[in-house]
């Protein structure tokens, strides 16, 4: 009589109920899914629907729907209006269920991208500031400098005063 298993290790090896899930679930296959070249369709789709042409070709095919769906005899029509073209309904609302996911994460990576740059932004903004600090810095520190420098009229009047005390030197020699 082998009954239930007693440890943990037995359960697992009998792949029994009372196992752990995760031993159990090698027969299933994960699905891996790149998320940037998701990220980028979903982007594209989303620009693509933002486009006129998008809208009015939406709206031509909506319209020869309609039209055919209207005026042809019945048995050519594939979404008669006495059922209220539910077929349309569908399709249109399987549109929008796939597109509002798709636009929201088209707008999460740009709010991503849109902080990422504000960061840069705010980062350069800063060197910024910091340059300009030291660049000031540098301009007071040559101004002070510039008034210990001697002027030319300092210059003259220094040479002729001593062109004068040479002169006076020799005359008395």
């Amino acid at each position: 009589m082998t009954g239930a298993p007693k440890t943990r290790e037995e359960a697992v090896a009998k792949n029994t109920l009372d196992a752990p899930l995760r031993s159990r679930q090698r027969f299933v296959t994960k699905i891996s899914i790149d998320r940037e070249q998701f990220g980028r369709a979903s982007e594209a789709f989303a620009r693509a629907m933002g486009t006129g042409a998008f809208l009015i070709g939406m709206t031509i095919v909506v319209a020869i729907w309609l039209t055919w769906n209207t005026l042809l005899p019945e048995n050519a029509q594939f979404d008669p209006r006495a059922t209220n073209f539910t077929l349309l309904t569908l399709i249109l609302s399987m549109q929008a269920s796939y597109a509002a996911p798709l636009i929201l994460l088209a707008q999460n990576r740009q709010d991503d991208r849109d902080r990422v740059q504000f960061e840069q932004d705010r980062q350069r903004a800063e060197r910024n500031l910091a340059d300009t600090e030291y660049l000031a810095r540098e301009v007071v520190a040559l101004r002070l400098a510039m008034e210990d420098l001697a002027t030319k009229d300092f210059v003259r009047d220094e040479l002729r005063d001593l062109l004068k005390e040479i002169l006076d030197e020799r005359k008395r020699d």
